[in-house]
């Protein structure tokens, strides 16, 4: 083999094609998954019934199809709606866009549907016009700083279609237990945190949400810490650890 050949080694069709096959390589497994699923960690209370804060989750991105948020380092172009759309169901946990200012994540529940008439009365959710049954469970109780022990009241809410999941109610009345009835826009929806006394969601300022700022649909728990533990200290990681939280599904 002359050295011109030997310099040029890299144009041969043997090199081309293990070019080629590398980068597909690492498109399936470095791109793909990004595309398919993304980690998400609970950073507030206010999904807490359902999810707790230092739970680690699984996000399905292709449940509602993809938009210009669905990429989570960047946008290769902007766009507008969804690319093989299909909507989200009354009671989906969702990671969504903050309508407000899209460079955060949410996660809350999807209540209110296109079309769909929302309205609190006294701590009830009213969806049009029928307030959803709730039916009251054994409370919560909470260890406080000093100590003490703290219930709050918890209820099995059962959503127009059948979806039973767990709301908390630590407060009473508070000002989001009542308000004028709204109407969800089309190609949006209306989101609220399971814990309904701590957590800003359609009632505050998230307001309805567009079906575009969708991320994806939480399934899964597949890490859980109490946060008893800072990073260094390895020796209390496994007394942290929630192990009765791991791989559960989201419902």
């Amino acid at each position: 083999m002359s050295s011109e050949t030997e310099k040029r080694w890299w144009r041969t069709e043997f090199a081309v094609e293990t070019y080629k096959t590398i980068g597909i390589a690492a498109f399936f497994f470095l791109f793909m998954p990004t595309l398919l699923f993304q980690p998400f960690r609970i950073p507030s209370s206010s999904m807490e019934g359902t999810l707790e804060i230092g739970d680690y989750l699984f996000v399905s991105k292709f449940t509602y199809g993809y938009s210009q948020y669905s990429f989570p380092f960047f946008t290769p172009v902007a766009f507008a709606g969804r690319v093989m759309d299909s909507p989200a169901k009354r009671g989906d946990v969702v990671v969504f866009r903050f309508p407000p200012d899209p460079t955060q994540d949410y996660i809350k529940r999807v209540i209110g549907l296109p079309g769909d008439r929302i309205q609190m009365i006294d701590g009830v959710l009213h969806i049009n016009g029928e307030p959803c049954k709730q039916e009251r469970i054994e409370d919560r109780i909470v260890t406080e700083p000093g100590g003490g022990e703290l219930a709050i009241a918890r209820y099995m809410e059962t959503l127009p279609g059948g979806v039973k999941h767990v709301v908390l109610d630590e407060r009473g009345i508070t000002q989001f237990d009542n308000t004028a009835e709204v109407i969800v826009p089309p190609g949006h929806y209306f989101m609220m945190g399971d814990n309904r006394d701590n957590s800003n969601d359609s009632r505050g300022d998230v307001g309805f949400v567009p079906e575009q700022n969708l991320v994806g649909r939480a399934e899964l728990v597949f890490f859980s810490h109490d946060g008893s533990a800072q990073l260094w200290e390895v020796w209390k990681w496994p007394f942290a650890i929630r192990y009765g939280r791991l791989l559960n599904l989201i419902s």
